[in-house]
């Protein structure tokens, strides 16, 4: 027994030490560089005014292992002395570390380190963070051309985009509801679930905060929200997002014990005291932070798992072309039921509104649907196989 002790006592120290070996072999990647541009695709006139998406804000981290992390969700050139100072030099891995010194105020260049670690591992961020599936339900957020309130757009347009998404697969869409009388985006929500039938999900967006400012309307009272949420589960509807103030707890919390239709919200915060707030409160249904703005794709991560412990699910804020990659990855690494798709502009459909962006990739794709689903691009990082060529080609340098 004794001698068996010490055989198992020197196997033990000679593992720790082969562990301490292994350790020592293993270098830190360092970002050299941080690197912010515009890239400008050319399309017409009548494109551009229609909605097609050809101006991004390109960011890029290389590491001195050669490999190069690309985002296209920004910021723009004016932060990098405070990027470059914040990231140059430092372990490429250490994503805690870089949100603590400030990473978490610019998520976009977040999704171009998780790229670059990506493409190193060889592997998509969603996988590097546990994620156990590729693809998730998508939901197409359509916001017409014109007044913000949406008041111009002829109810049947909205029935007739309804349709459209519906035949191209989807099983869900969301629209603005800031008409002055909510209750006529409630017969435009009325005659769209009855065209588009049983099993599509049709959700509503107050944007609380925004009317004042880009429509000029009042924020809700509870009485309104009230009517207008009762109104709105009557029908069908699948959930209210932001019904009030962003700063407001407790008015959302109270509605969402009165109703059975969801009651949504969450991406306009950047702090975790603003989620843990709303799990405290039980201020939402379902929370629903950004993956640039709460601070990128890890911070989405912690968000879900706070969600997670109250029993709320989390569903991000999304974006469309080019920046959805890294909105897609932390969709997928929170467990989200939906990728929200945002914002298409009607008549178009998400891959005509995205086509130009495509001349920067080597792929003929740049997201796949299949089923109303999105799926993940099967490239490492962020999931773009980029064309560095053609991100020469386009940049307008000042």
């Amino acid at each position: 027994m004794l001698n068996r002790s010490r055989r198992s006592l020197i196997g033990a120290a000679a593992s720790f030490a082969g562990l301490r070996a292994l350790e020592a072999a293993v270098k830190p990647v360092r970002i050299t560089s941080v690197d912010s541009f515009p890239v400008l695709v050319p399309v017409s006139e009548v494109a551009a005014a229609a909605g097609v998406q050809h101006r991004f804000t390109v960011v890029k981290v290389m590491t001195d292992a050669g490999v190069a992390g690309y985002s296209f969700a920004g910021p723009r050139a004016a932060a990098l002395p405070e990027l470059r100072a914040m990231l140059t030099g430092k372990d490429l891995f250490n994503i805690s570390a870089h949100l603590r010194a400030g990473l978490n105020r610019f998520g976009g260049t977040e999704h171009a380190v998780w790229d670059a670690i990506g493409r190193i591992a060889g592997q998509p961020v969603y996988k590097l963070l546990g994620s156990p599936t590729d693809r998730m339900q998508a939901y197409l957020t359509c916001v017409w051309k014109g007044p913000a309130d949406q008041a111009h757009v002829p109810m049947k347009d909205q029935v007739e985009m309804a349709l459209r998404i519906r035949k191209a697969g989807f099983h869900g869409m969301k629209m603005r509801i800031w008409r002055p009388n909510p209750m006529d985006d409630v017969e435009a929500c009325r005659q769209m679930l009855e065209a588009t039938g049983k099993g599509f999900h049709l959700m509503v967006d107050r944007t609380a905060q925004m009317p004042v400012s880009m429509a000029g309307q009042k924020v809700w009272d509870f009485d309104t929200a009230l009517k207008v949420a009762r109104a709105l589960e009557k029908i069908g509807v699948y959930w209210l997002e932001e019904p009030f103030h962003r700063d407001d707890f407790d008015s959302p919390a109270r509605l969402a014990a009165m109703v059975d239709i969801l009651i949504t919200g969450g991406e306009g915060y950047d702090k975790m005291d603003q989620y843990r707030q709303c799990m405290e409160r039980r201020s939402y249904d379902i929370i629903q932070p950004d993956p640039a703005h709460a601070g990128g794709i890890f911070m989405c991560r912690k968000v879900a798992t706070l969600a997670e412990s109250f029993h709320v699910p989390a569903i991000p804020h999304g974006y469309i072309g080019l920046p959805l990659a890294g909105w897609l990855q932390g969709a997928l690494a929170m467990g989200s039921a939906w990728q929200e798709v945002t914002m298409v502009s009607p008549p178009l459909m998400p891959e005509e509104q995205w086509a130009p962006g495509l001349k920067l990739l080597r792929t003929k794709q740049m997201f796949t649907f299949e089923d109303g689903a999105i799926l993940a691009p099967p490239h490492p990082g962020i999931g773009l196989d980029i064309d560095e060529d053609a991100l020469e080609k386009y940049s307008v340098r000042a």
